[in-house]
C-alpha cells in the first residue's frame, strides 16, 4: 500500500481462527476512512467481535495484514502503542473496560500508561470529562453508576486518548429507550467532531438511522459493503446473514408499491422523514 490517500485503517486478507474451531474471520478485507459512521451486522458467531480485536491489534491474525495509514503493522510494542491511541474500543460490557476506583482515576489510565505530563494528562482528562458530562461523577466509583453512566465513562475512557477511530461493539445492548437516545446524540457529537465511528449492532433500526456504510458478516466473511439502503434491499444478503429489514424501510416500500405519485426514491430514515415522503401526494 501507498501512503497517497491510504485508508486510516484497513484489513487485507485476514483470517484469524480459535483454538480447535472454524475460522472466525476468513479472508477478511476492508478500508476504514475517515469520518465514515459504518454499521457492522450480523448474527452471533459471525464475526464482528474478532473484527474488533484485530482491528485494535488485541489479536492477531494468522494470515493477512493490518494497515493503519497504509503502513503495515508489525506488532512491535511502539507500533500497537500508537495504533491503540489511534484505534479505540468501547466494549459491549462497560464494566469489563472500568478498573479503577473513581471515575477521574479511571479516565486517566490511558494518558498515564503514555507516560505523558502530569498536566497535560489533567487536561484529557478535563476534556473527556466535559465532552460525556461527568463532571458530577468525577470522584465517584464506577462500579456503583448505572448502566448508562458507565457507558459514558467507557466513552470517556476512549477519549481521553484522542482517537481517530472509535469501535463500538453493541453499544445499545441493556440499555434503556431514555440512555439509548443519549448515547445516539453522543454518537453525533462524535462523529460532527470528526472522528471515524464503527458500531456492531443487532438494532437493524438504529443502523440504518445512524450509518452511511454498512458492513455484513456471515460466517467469518464480508457478504456486503454498502450504503445501508443498498445493503436491505438485497434479498440475498439479507437471507444469508439472517437480517431483518428497518420498520421504517419497509413502510416506505409498502407505501412507495401502493401509492401512485409518491416519491420512489425516498430513503427515510426517521419518522419525520417519512412524514415528508407521504407529504409528496398531497
Amino acid at each position: 500500500m501507498t501512503q497517497e490517500k491510504a485508508p486510516l485503517l484497513s484489513l487485507e486478507d485476514v483470517v484469524f481462527s480459535y483454538p480447535d474451531a472454524e475460522p472466525a474471520l476468513d479472508g477478511v478485507s476492508i478500508a476504514i476512512h475517515r469520518g465514515e459512521r459504518i454499521a457492522v451486522l450480523g448474527n452471533n458467531g459471525a464475526g464482528k467481535s474478532t473484527f474488533f480485536l484485530v482491528c485494535n491489534a488485541i489479536l492477531r491474525p494468522q494470515h493477512g495484514a493490518l494497515y493503519s495509514d497504509g503502513e503495515r503493522i508489525q506488532y512491535t510494542k511502539k507500533e500497537l502503542t500508537a495504533l491503540r491511541k489511534k484505534v479505540g474500543i468501547v466494549f459491549q460490557d462497560a464494566d469489563s473496560q472500568i478498573i479503577a476506583s473513581t471515575v477521574e482515576s479511571e479516565i486517566s489510565f490511558g494518558p498515564m500508561n503514555l507516560r505523558l505530563p502530569r498536566e497535560e494528562v489533567e487536561q484529557l482528562v478535563d476534556e473527556a470529562v466535559e465532552q460525556m458530562d461527568l463532571e458530577a461523577y468525577r470522584l465517584r466509583p464506577p462500579q456503583y453508576l448505572s448502566g448508562g453512566e458507565k457507558k459514558r465513562v467507557s466513552i470517556a475512557d476512549i477519549l481521553a486518548m484522542h482517537p481517530e477511530i472509535i469501535l463500538f461493539d453493541e453499544p445499545t445492548a441493556s440499555l434503556d429507550p431514555k440512555n439509548t437516545a443519549l448515547l445516539e446524540g453522543t454518537l453525533e457529537r462524535l462523529s460532527a467532531a470528526g472522528i471515524t465511528l464503527v458500531v456492531s449492532t443487532h438494532d437493524v433500526d438504529f443502523a440504518y438511522r445512524f450509518a452511511t456504510r454498512a458492513v455484513v458478516f456471515s460466517a467469518g466473511r464480508i457478504v456486503a459493503d454498502a450504503a445501508p439502503e443498498a445493503v436491505f434491499s438485497d434479498e440475498e444478503v439479507i437471507r444469508t446473514a439472517g437480517l431483518k429489514r428497518p420498520i421504517l424501510f419497509d413502510a416506505a416500500r409498502l407505501v412507495q408499491r401502493a401509492v401512485p405519485g409518491i416519491d420512489q426514491s425516498a430513503a427515510p430514515k426517521t419518522l419525520e422523514e417519512f412524514a415528508r415522503m407521504l407529504q409528496t401526494v398531497r
